[in-house]
Order: C-alpha cells, then structure tokens, then sequence
C-alpha cells in the first residue's frame, strides 16, 4: 500500500517515542503522576503500545484499529500531561506555555 507522508511521519514518531521510553526510562518516570501505581511497568507499556500502534499505521488491514488505538492512548495521556502543568518537578523545567500547547497534540 502506498502511504502518504503523514501516516509515515506519525508511524516514525510513535515508533522512536516508544523506543525512548526504554532508551531513557527515567524521563519517563519522572513524569508519571503519584496517584498511579506501578510506574515502571506503566512507562514499559506505553512504550510497547506505541511502538505497535505505529507499526500498526503501516499495515494497510490494522491502519483503522491503529488510529483508534492511538486516540485512547492520548486520551489516557492526558494525565501525565496535566500532571506535569500543575507538578514543578515533573515539568522538567519546560515552560507552562510549552505544556500547554501539548495538550490538544
């Protein structure tokens, strides 16, 4: 299947972020909000899940499954970035405004 530019880019993305939660785990966890348990394995799975998910882009019968898939996983997301507009050392020093410009990407 030929994809356009767009499918291609995000798969990359989602591949190299998901790489880079066993590449560099504790800038991961250093984000994970208190309330949720089991931080390690948490950051493992995210990072599993998007590296398939942006594999899954680039399979012509898994590409829908994939862009729903990756529609829950920001959603669930959604904590981490909250957490980090409203903890200081879970910003790690990015400015507010940066945060804030996250949320709807």
């Amino acid at each position: 299947m030929n994809y356009s530019w767009h499918y291609l880019l995000m798969a990359t993305m989602y591949i190299l972020a998901g790489v880079m939660h066993f590449v560099k785990p504790k800038a991961y966890l250093r984000i994970m909000p208190r309330y949720l348990p089991y931080h390690r394995l948490l950051v493992i799975l995210s990072g599993i899940a998007e590296i398939l998910l942006g594999i899954s882009l680039l399979i012509a019968p898994l590409k829908d499954l994939a862009i729903y898939g990756i529609i829950v996983m920001l959603v669930i997301f959604l904590t981490v970035h909250f957490y980090m507009l409203s903890e200081k050392k879970a910003s790690a020093g990015i400015p507010s405004w940066m945060l804030l410009l996250r949320i709807p990407l």
